[in-house]
């Protein structure tokens, strides 16, 4: 038997590009740039406002801003892209078709009419709850309900992506377990759907109680339940961009996991135990017991740590072991200093995968440590630790695997590749600022959410050292740099999508797939992304430096803060 689709190969990779499957890869891309677009704009003025001797916005325009920025960069930018990266770890590399393409339209416009809405209800100046929302903080109905149909939208194409799958098995493009891109894709697909789920749950009656059908939500169950989607919806991320750092590293080197099976059993290990680590947003809240707060964010939250601890490992001494095979052997690190550095693909996944480990991953056990987070709860250490996180691990992440999107899905030239070239490392340097400031200054106590570091015109005022005021000038310095990397990543994608020259290939054909026989790769970037088994060499001595570094730092900075806790109290 045999089943005609309307696929293409694609030049570069080898793989087999499913028609529907390749528009509605852009469709979300689009969406998630525009999101980016709109979210940076309000984060400049944010980092304005926040830098103490410009101090742009007044507090009304300042928490709209908030609110605004903190929605469209968490939820509408990383989601819309991280859909797209489903559609393609779904269908292109199994080299199947996708399963119900109009169902997986309907998705994508109930995602951007959610969007849309939910910009609405902020821009019109009543919903000003910022990302939390915290009832009983109250917004427009159509906050509510913007969130709720973005919500529906991505968990229609979550099972869209889980149909594609069968479609994939039934047709048998693919033999026996799916590519571990993929399966990092079907985590990051799993925790979505509890994490909709989670939403579902507090958001629809929350909007009920803003149209006054519900009298009353109670503040510590909007909280608790809220975090298992705010929190959760952060971890999706992780499993998307750990995905891409697999994706990036077959990609240009050819590289395997060092071990696929370990790799496999740590993104299970992130659907067992990361979802419920949103416990440390809680540690301050006096109606939740002591026993689940020790619970959630030590012994479950070390499990999801390792997990990620073991990416950090095998990503990197996967890179290792293929540039060792190629010659590059020399010392320690000559793997590294040849690597393709030149290559944004390549610079933006490894300055994703640093930020993310030594900055993000250390500092979010430090928030997790139930004493520890006495001292950093709720001031601006929160934010500096969630954009080492989300933006200098996710982010980062897609913004370099969209340098392999746009000729490989888009099928057009890179514009401006000096700026491509550059456009990493300026992000990641004013990003990289801006959370080690921000830190800094949550350290010294500098608050999360007021606007004005001085308290100006508050009977009770308080002033800050003047070392907190030089972080958050120093915070500000690296938002516009930030801002300038992000514009540069604008820029390129923009233009290379709608301006940039045509790849000139085959057009789309109708390719035989003969049921039982899966596709054979005819790129090596295919092979290596379609591949199973593991590198079969533990020969990463490079590697296994780095993670020396990483644990010193990180042994370090956990003593140093206890220290901190100590002078809280001190002993007379």
């Amino acid at each position: 038997m045999a089943i005609n689709r309307l696929f293409r190969t694609c030049p570069m990779t080898g793989l087999k590009v499913h028609q529907p499957a390749e528009a509605l890869i852009k469709a979300n891309a689009v969406a998630a740039v525009v999101s980016l677009l709109v979210g940076g704009i309000l984060g400049l003025l944010i980092t304005l406002t926040r830098w103490q001797a410009i101090h742009l916005l007044p507090p009304d325009w300042y928490y709209l801003m908030l609110t605004g920025h903190g929605l469209d960069m968490l939820v509408f930018w990383i989601i819309f892209f991280e859909i797209a990266i489903l559609y393609f770890a779904g269908s292109v590399l199994l080299g199947c078709r996708l399963a119900t393409p109009r169902l997986a339209w309907v998705a994508f416009m109930l995602m951007v009419m959610g969007a849309v809405i939910n910009n609405y209800a902020v821009f019109r100046g009543d919903s000003s709850v910022m990302f939390t929302s915290y009832a009983p903080m109250g917004a427009h109905p159509t906050f509510y309900l913007g969130l709720i149909l973005f919500a529906v939208g991505a968990l229609i194409a979550c099972f869209v992506f889980f149909g594609t799958l069968v479609v994939g098995k039934e047709e048998r493009t693919y033999n026996g377990s799916v590519p571990l891109v993929t399966f990092g894709a079907v985590t990051a697909a799993i925790i979505a759907v509890f994490t909709i789920a989670s939403g579902a749950i507090i958001l629809i009656p929350t909007f009920f109680w803003s149209i006054g059908l519900v009298d009353h939500i109670d503040s510590l169950m909007y909280r608790t339940i809220w975090w298992a989607f705010g929190h959760s919806s952060q971890q999706i991320n992780v499993s998307a961009h750990v995905a891409v750092w697999y994706a990036i590293a077959a990609i240009i080197f050819g590289a395997k996991p060092m071990s696929e099976k370990v790799s496999r059993l740590a993104f299970l290990l992130y659907i067992l135990f990361i979802t419920i680590a949103s416990a440390h947003h809680l540690l301050v809240d006096p109606g939740l017991t002591s026993n689940w707060k020790i619970l959630n964010t030590s012994y479950a939250l070390y499990l999801a740590v390792l997990a990620s601890m073991v990416h950090g490992l095998t990503v990197p001494g996967s890179i290792e072991i293929a540039q060792r095979k190629k010659g590059f052997t020399k010392g320690l690190f000559e793997w590294l200093r040849k690597a393709p550095w030149s290559n944004p693909v390549f610079s933006g996944m490894f300055l994703s995968l640093l930020g993310f480990g030594f900055l993000g991953g250390i500092s979010g056990v430090i928030m997790g440590v139930e004493q520890l987070n006495i001292i950093i709860h709720n001031t601006i250490y929160v934010p500096g630790h969630f954009h080492a996180t989300v933006v200098l691990g996710t982010t980062l992440a897609f913004m370099a695997v969209t340098y392999f999107v746009i000729p490989a899905i888009f099928r057009r030239e890179l514009a401006f590749p000096k700026i491509a070239q550059w456009q990493p490392y300026v992000f990641a340097l004013g990003m990289t600022m801006v959370s080690v400031f921000m830190m800094g200054a949550g350290t010294l106590g500098v608050p999360r959410r007021h606007w004005d570091i001085t308290f100006a015109g508050n009977p009770l005022g308080f002033e800050f050292p003047g070392t907190a005021h030089l972080m958050m000038a120093l915070m500000g310095i690296g938002g516009l740099l930030a801002v300038v990397g992000g514009a540069m990543y604008l820029l390129v994608t923009v233009y290379s999508v709608f301006l940039g020259k045509r790849i000139e290939t085959p057009g789309f054909k109708t390719v035989r797939v003969v049921e039982g026989m899966a596709p054979a790769p005819t790129r090596p970037a295919a092979a290596a992304l379609q591949a199973h088994g593991g590198a079969h060499a533990w020969s990463a001595p490079g590697t296994f430096t780095l993670a020396m570094v990483f644990l010193t730092a990180f042994v370090l900075y956990y003593f140093i803060n206890w220290k901190y806790l100590s002078e809280v109290w001190p002993l007379k």
